[in-house]
């Protein structure tokens, strides 16, 4: 078993207070997977782990990985092989194991399945242990109960019900579904396209009070993607909302991410397209009485299709950390922060991808160890061509 290589290229922006260690941790081979086409979860031990949607047995193989902290590196494991392609990053359940959805398999359930993973219970004898995978649910086909899940975060509610979205299925447009700690699918949303939203293809957010929130990167009033609610009815059903519909103007376009809150109860988020810019959006919405308002924090200067396409997130200070998929100054993508000082947001990239070894055009959150250092995947690029696993510490 050999420990993952760290290779670091440092760059300044700004002033030296401000400059960043890049590392990669990982580059992708092809045989230990391949394309993470998603970001990284962290757990409270320092384990990293992933998802790659190409893998040990090429197209339409993937699998989830882990990264374990050793001396000054990582040692790198496969924990588990997938007949099909995961585009979510895995997350931690109440019960501390692996949950994540794929978007299809070859063989069974053709239009996805959400799976669970559980360690070994006993010390393993070979150097690759595979973890211990059950499939909670799976769709044969697109139907009514929904299909193709894709980069549907899961979310737990107090219960342990997992909440996800699917892109299709329904009336054709996506469904919001629930999945009981007795493996019973329930869909409690079907969109409708127009006004309601159409292909959700992000995950949920629970607010203190219980409700969801998600967006879909088409439908709404103005067909260019939706912000939405859904809150308990009372009834044993879900109620649903649409809080914001993107225009395709100044208030961007098609938004993939998902959404965060801060301690006041605001929400924030992306798009992958429109703005002043071109390149996509990062935008505020705050609870107004019944209504939310949107202000655009920051408009990418790019091309469509090329801002961020995972969540934002927070630092303890209270700033904002993204990628952009094919923005930056090389088109490649790139890492940035959002700094708000006095109700105005500055943007600082912290890294810009080059098609080379650093990789190029992640589909990532930004992750956060407890010493404060950033995570994130490319999708391609990097030693090998198969993508990376990244680092970024700031001095």
């Amino acid at each position: 078993m050999a420990l993952a290589v760290v290779f670091a290229a440092t760059i300044v922006t700004g002033t030296a207070a401000h400059a960043q260690t890049f590392s990669l941790i990982h580059s992708f081979d092809g045989p230990d997977g391949g394309n993470p086409k998603a970001g990284l979860t962290i757990d409270r031990g320092g384990k990293i782990y992933g998802s790659t949607w190409s893998g040990f047995f090429g197209f339409g193989w993937g699998s989830v990985f882990q990264l374990r902290p050793y001396q000054e590196g990582f040692i790198f494991d496969i924990v588990q092989l997938y007949d099909g392609q995961p585009i979510d990053r895995p997350v931690i359940g109440p019960n501390g194991t692996l949950y994540g959805t794929n978007q299809n398999m070859i063989v069974t359930y053709k239009a996805g399945y959400v799976w669970n993973l559980r360690p070994p219970l006993s010390v393993c004898q070979t150097v690759r242990c595979m973890w211990n995978s059950t499939v909670l649910y799976g769709w044969d086909t697109i139907g009514s109960t929904g299909g193709t899940p894709l980069g549907a975060t899961l979310v737990f509610d107090q219960a342990g019900n997992i909440y996800g979205t699917t892109s299709a299925g329904g009336s054709g447009n996506g469904v919001v579904y629930e999945l009981t700690t007795a493996g019973v699918q329930t869909p409690i949303y079907t969109f409708a396209g127009t006004p309601d939203g159409a292909m959700p293809y992000s995950g949920l957010i629970f607010d203190t009070t219980g409700n969801l929130y998600g967006v879909t990167e088409a439908g709404g009033a103005s067909g260019k993607g939706a912000i939405y609610e859904l809150s308990p009815n009372g009834q044993g059903g879900w109620s649903e909302q649409v809080i914001y519909s993107f225009t395709g103007g100044n208030d961007g376009s098609t938004p993939f991410g998902g959404l965060v809150f801060d301690s006041a109860g605001n929400l924030y988020g992306t798009t992958v397209s429109g703005g002043t810019g071109g390149g996509g959006t990062a935008f505020e919405l705050s609870p107004n009485g019944n209504n939310w308002n949107l202000s655009t924090l920051y408009s990418f200067a790019g091309s469509a299709n090329c801002g961020p396409r995972a969540e934002l997130s927070f630092d303890t200070a209270g700033n904002l950390y993204g990628t952009t998929f094919c923005d930056g100054s090389l088109s490649d993508g790139s890492v940035f922060e959002l700094t708000n000082s006095g109700g105005s947001w500055s943007y600082t990239s912290l890294h810009d991808f080059a098609d080379g070894t650093d990789g190029r055009f992640p589909i990532s959150n930004v992750a956060f160890d407890a010493s404060g250092r950033m995570y994130g995947t490319t999708s391609i690029g990097g030693m090998f061509g198969q993508g990376n696993v990244w680092r970024i510490t700031t001095q």
